[in-house]
């Protein structure tokens, strides 16, 4: 399947390279760029991350494309679909998800790419929904789920079954494709 690579203002969501590794061990290796997550991974671990986002978009031509800044190149993060590696009360689904390094964080990367990604999973792949859930106390991720036009349910969160302590509460944000047409005026089926 070809790869698909998305393009949008000022980035480029793409297939991984062997020179992202290194920048995107450093910012999985950030304590406040993993702050709600269980712990910074270690090279090995980033470097794992990266070849199973790389090898499920060779695959399937999309998934978690690594970013990088069109101006200048910089390697930034990742963004895309996935689907959760875990049984909960929405699952199966596909996820909207986002990993930045600090720097450009406050710039509207994520929300830039995340409608870009939103916009493939409905448009190239005809999903009906896609999801978002992160730590309840990770505010920064919840505005970017707002601002992607996902909605919150208090009902929906739940207790991830892979995380412990003060970090297993998470909210759940849903999208569907007719809400996303409607946010943005959008004509009829696709």
């Amino acid at each position: 399947m070809p790869v698909a690579e998305l393009r949008t203002e000022r980035l480029l969501l793409r297939q991984w390279r062997d020179e992202d590794l290194v920048p995107f061990a450093a910012l999985n290796s950030d304590p406040e760029v993993m702050r709600y997550f269980a712990a910074p991974l270690t090279r090995e671990q980033s470097d794992a991350l990266a070849n199973r986002a790389q090898a499920t978009i060779a695959q399937r031509g999309w998934g978690l494309w690594a970013v990088e800044i069109t101006s200048n190149g910089s390697f930034i993060g990742f963004v895309g679909i996935a689907e959760p590696p875990f049984d909960a009360h929405f699952t199966p689904a596909l996820e909207v998800g986002w990993r930045l390094a600090r720097a450009h964080w406050g710039h509207g990367y994520a929300t830039e790419a995340a409608l870009a990604a939103v916009a493939f999973g409905f448009h190239q792949l005809a999903l009906d929904e896609l999801v978002s859930f992160t730590a309840a106390v990770n505010e920064r991720s919840k505005m970017v789920m707002k601002r992607i036009g996902m909605s919150h349910d208090p009902a929906d969160d739940f207790d991830h079954p892979v995380v412990r302590g003060t970090l297993r509460r998470h909210v759940l944000f849903r999208l569907s494709r007719g809400t996303w047409r409607e946010q943005a005026g959008r004509p009829g089926p696709g």
